[in-house]
């Protein structure tokens, strides 16, 4: 009964954080046609992207404070309900600036799934269990990317975008539904006792040089990540003149390797330590945003384009959960607004970053290439200064 139980937490929570993914990737290969539509600019419609990232980012922020106090589940409840009425808006959206509405409140409510499914696994687990059991939840969210650009691509055939949000209404509708019969794991006398007690943790957080070194970590990420999100469809589509479908196997097959990525963690948690491999995740990221920006420099292939973005993609599964595993060590009494704080500001940077790719237009991927060189630059300078080093002095971590 217990295993069985657990496989339907994580699934559910897998579920619950791959909402992110599922918000942006499952539209991507629309996002040209939708240029058109509403006869914007490349930038604009980025925007889109943007809008829903800035949610999340905000959403995060109370969605964790509230998990804390008010217990894991009404939050969660509430917020799967509106993320589901917000997706339905999306679909009788007649103009740019109400679509960007509804995709803001989509990412703001959707936040409360991502931040609280986190805080859920930590109820669970620690230590190396943590990493395997976060792993796992990566591995499950690793299915939304590919699946959701693929499933995107064929409601193209048949229909329009619109298709693609009438989709994710159902998924929400569901994900609502499972949430109400999913058990409370915050007992009572753990909750913080007010807003008041919820924001103290978010500010001593705050203080933790370490915690805060995975947090700039992960915005360095998010930031290189969202920027291939936002300019991979414009680059395969409008730079390589691939097809909608053609462009969604691709994104599928460079999103398998994040689920194959998660499987080195939940195998290696405890046999090797978590620090390593965020390091090794760390330097072979920065190995391929160095070959991507020679593939873009250089006009190369599209078959080197898609490997050089094979080399850094899948790290990301890595890096995620070791750093997530070791951020959270230490916080176990207030996890939501840990967990808020490690979704919320890489998300803001993730946001911040995708209009920017297009501002060269849709024909030039350098500003794409720029944002991720240095995104993964900055992610080992931060490794260097702020995590290793705090290793290599044998500062304990309690667990």
């Amino acid at each position: 009964m217990e295993s069985k139980q657990r496989l339907i937490r994580i699934v559910l929570l897998g579920f619950l954080t791959a909402l992110a993914p599922l918000a942006t990737d499952m539209y991507l290969p629309a996002l040209p046609l939708m240029n058109n539509e509403f006869n914007v600019g490349t930038s604009l419609i980025q925007m889109t992207l943007s809008a829903t990232m800035v949610g999340m980012a905000i959403g995060q922020l109370f969605a964790g404070p509230l998990s804390d106090i008010l217990g894991r589940k009404p939050p969660l409840i509430a917020g799967m309900l509106l993320f589901t009425l917000s997706t339905f808006g999306c679909i009788f959206s007649g103009n740019i600036a109400l679509f960007l509405t509804f995709r803001f409140i989509q990412g703001l409510t959707g936040a409360f799934g991502i931040v609280i499914a986190r805080a859920i696994a930590r109820d669970c687990t620690s230590g190396s269990e943590l990493t395997r059991f976060f792993s796992l939840l990566m591995t499950v969210n690793g299915l939304a990317p590919i699946l959701a650009p693929v499933i995107g691509g064929q409601i193209l055939i048949i229909g329009d975008w619109r298709g693609v949000f009438l989709l994710l209404t159902v998924i929400g509708l569901l994900l609502t539904i499972a949430t109400i019969y999913f058990d409370e794991t915050l007992p009572k006398r753990l909750r913080a006792n007010d807003f008041g007690e919820s924001l103290r943790n978010i500010n001593e957080l705050t203080r933790d040089k370490y915690f805060l070194g995975h947090c700039f970590l992960q915005c360095a990420w998010f930031s290189v990540f969202f920027s291939y999100l936002s300019g991979s469809s414009f680059l395969f589509q409008d730079i390589y003149n691939v097809t909608p479908q053609t462009y969604s196997l691709i994104f599928g097959g460079l999103s398998a390797s994040l689920v194959l990525g998660g499987l080195v963690p939940m195998k290696f948690a405890g046999k090797i330590s978590e620090v390593k491999l965020l390091g090794w995740s760390v330097v072979q990221a920065l190995i391929g945003g160095i070959l991507f920006m020679l593939c873009v420099i250089s006009e190369a292939s599209i078959e080197l384009t898609i490997l050089s973005l094979f080399v850094m993609i899948p790290m990301g599964s890595i890096l995620c959960a070791t750093s997530f595993s070791l951020s959270m060590r230490n916080h176990g009494k207030e996890a939501g607004s840990a967990s808020a704080l490690l979704g919320s500001l890489p998300m803001l940077a993730g946001g911040l970053m995708a209009p920017l790719v297009g501002i060269a237009g849709s024909q030039n991927a350098l500003p794409m290439a720029i944002i991720i060189l240095v995104g993964n630059v900055i992610m080992l300078i931060i490794f260097i200064k702020r995590i290793a080093a705090v290793h290599m002095k044998g500062s304990k971590l309690r667990s």
